[in-house]
């Protein structure tokens, strides 16, 4: 609107000054014609009085005013000689001598209203002036802002926001344009995630999470080769694209990426940050954008089942691993749906004389076209996808309703991180119980470490709602990962499950059996029971036996079986103790 205000601004200035111009010499022509006309009545007002009164010069001012109404014209006098500053009009004898003068005052009407008028169209026409040259200044800097805000439009178009990295479309193009130009040359592709970075935010707020990124994508651009490009994915993700490198120069560039992050940050506190990175090379791993970064994604979930800080490079096997998890996320539901999955158990005997005091419940799945599937396999697959919560209530329900065939023994339930962080899990186990009658006591609920690592506080509260209802806890494969004396110590654990890799290690190193001895006296410190997993020979159990193991569990005793092979087993060591 403001535009279009200058033009119709000058527009009518230049017809209000063309118009008066117009108007004027209107005007004057009128003026003009009427002056004339004024004349020729003077004139022929004259002659008529000439007839009458030969001698005007010694005409009485009573004539004077006849002439005037006569002529139209005002203060006319009659003069021997011309006066100045007036009209005049000579007045002839019968003989052609000038008698005298005729004088009167000009009168321009229409020229005289036309100038009272003046000041008006002077001050619109200003004003339409002054309007123009505002309308112009502001135009000009409008124009100016609008010419920043084009530029501050077109960076934020390219280029991130927070870090002032080249955005995830602008890196794409960038992507694109490189292997245009470098279509025979070996280019890299590194997808950087940064681990567990939601916990960053959760601890810092989304302010010093900021604060945290710009940190961090500085630290990045400062150790990424020479000519490599650095853009910025998402929220918690860059990407690294390095030209001319081969595989191994690759990844020792990305690692060395990866290490810049190894010195804590402090903003408040100190920041620990680690990076994982998955790895993508043109032309061996494709040569289109879209295969590049997909294998680099691949690489980079491998990275991530390897565990955080972990650098790799794509390989072809990767595509078949996920199609495989892509055939078995489909059949999971097809088969949970069918009912498809079973139970084994397998026993848990009591150390000092062998007696089966427990079972522990492990999920089976036999595929009609592929056979075994083992858990390690589908249980992940299954947690990704969400049905971990349907599997998981499942062997629940089928374990509890086969312990009521063995009233003498507890069983154990294997619990996913997925099932334990569930704040609806307390209540399912609950209405379960309720519902079967069930001793809580006769249940224990095994977890990994892995659950403690995220938000231990949450997982502290869960586990109190679980141990509330009555059953045992037990912390699974204890010291094969995470382990933490804080852990034990703030959370409720009813039994210790030492991993199995520590009975394998007994047959090459003695220091196996100290670590043991050292466990078992740390569970008891703390009232808990200890059990340990993988015993396969009768040597391990005399050594396990002797380190203090309350429990033991391993082929040397059963292998899981169905249901029907526990009641055969024990009925065969009652038979056995009868004996």
């Amino acid at each position: 609107m403001l535009r279009l205000s200058v033009p119709l601004a000058r527009v009518l200035l230049a017809a209000i000054v063309l118009c008066t111009a117009l108007a004027y010499v209107l005007a004057r022509q009128a003026d003009d014609h009427l002056e004339a006309d004024h004349r020729a009545a003077l004139a022929g007002a004259v002659e008529a009085l000439a007839a009458v009164s030969p001698d005007l010069g010694r005409a009485e001012p009573k004539l004077i005013r006849i002439l005037e109404r006569a002529s139209g014209l005002k203060q006319l006098k009659f003069e021997g000689e011309p006066g100045s500053g007036r009209e005049l009009q000579p007045m002839l004898d019968g003989n052609g001598r000038i008698l005298g003068w005729f004088s009167w005052e000009a009168e321009h009407p229409t020229t005289a209203m036309l100038v009272s008028l003046l000041p008006f169209l002077a001050g619109i026409a200003l004003g339409l002036l002054g309007w123009s040259k505002l309308a112009t200044h502001q135009l000009g800097r409008l124009g100016l802002e609008l010419a920043r805000s084009k530029q501050h439009a077109q960076t934020l178009e390219h280029l991130d926001m927070l870090t002032g990295l080249p955005n995830h479309r602008h890196f794409l193009d960038l992507f694109d344009q490189t292997l245009a130009k470098r279509k025979a040359e070996e280019i890299a592709f590194a997808v950087l995630d940064l681990d567990a970075f939601e916990e960053i935010n959760d601890a810092l707020g989304y302010g010093g999470g900021d604060e945290v990124l710009i940190e961090i994508g500085k630290r990045l651009a400062k150790s990424a080769p020479p000519a490599a490009m650095l853009g910025r994915l998402g929220s918690d993700e860059f990407a690294l694209l390095m030209p001319a490198l081969d595989r191994e120069q690759a990844r020792e560039a990305a690692d060395a990426v990866r290490q810049s992050l190894a010195r804590p940050f402090w903003k408040d506190q100190v920041i620990a940050i680690s990076l994982t990175v998955g790895l993508a090379v043109a032309p061996s791993d494709g040569v289109l954008r879209d295969e590049l970064t997909r294998r680099a994604y691949l690489a980079l979930r491998s990275a991530k089942q390897r565990g955080p800080g972990s650098v790799v490079c794509y390989a072809p096997e990767m595509e078949a691993e996920l199609k495989e998890r892509r055939f078995v996320k489909h059949e999971i539901a097809r088969a949970l749906a069918a009912r498809a999955f079973d139970v084994h158990y397998q026993p848990i005997v009591r150390a000092e004389d062998g007696a089966v005091t427990g079972v522990e419940a492990l999920l089976r799945w036999h595929h009609p076209t592929r056979g075994f599937v083992p858990p390690s396999l589908f249980v992940p697959v299954a947690e990704e996808a969400g049905l971990m919560q349907g599997l998981g209530e499942f062997v629940l329900r089928r374990a509890i309703a086969d312990a009521t065939r063995w009233p003498q023994l507890y069983v154990s339930v294997n619990l996913s991180p997925v099932q334990v962080r569930d704040r609806a899990f307390a209540n399912l186990l609950a209405a379960v119980l309720k519902e079967t009658g069930f001793e809580p006591s006769r249940l224990v609920l095994e977890m990994t470490e892995s659950v403690l690592i995220h938000n231990p506080d949450e997982t502290r509260a869960r586990l109190m709602e679980l141990r509330a209802l009555g059953v045992q806890l037990a912390l699974d494969d204890f010291g094969s990962g995470y382990s933490s004396l804080s852990y034990l110590q703030k959370l409720p654990f009813d039994k210790l499950k030492i991993d199995r890799g520590f009975v394998a290690a007994l047959d090459r190193s003695a220091n196996g059996g100290v670590i043991i001895q050292a466990i078992v006296a740390l569970g008891r410190a703390l009232g808990m029971g200890v059990v340990i997993e993988g015993v396969e020979t009768e040597e391990q159990r005399v050594l396990l036996r002797l380190a203090g193991c309350s429990e033991m569990q391993g082929y040397l005793f059963a292998r899981p079986s169905p249901r029907e092979d526990i009641d055969r087993l024990l009925v065969k060591r009652l038979r056995e103790r009868s004996a």
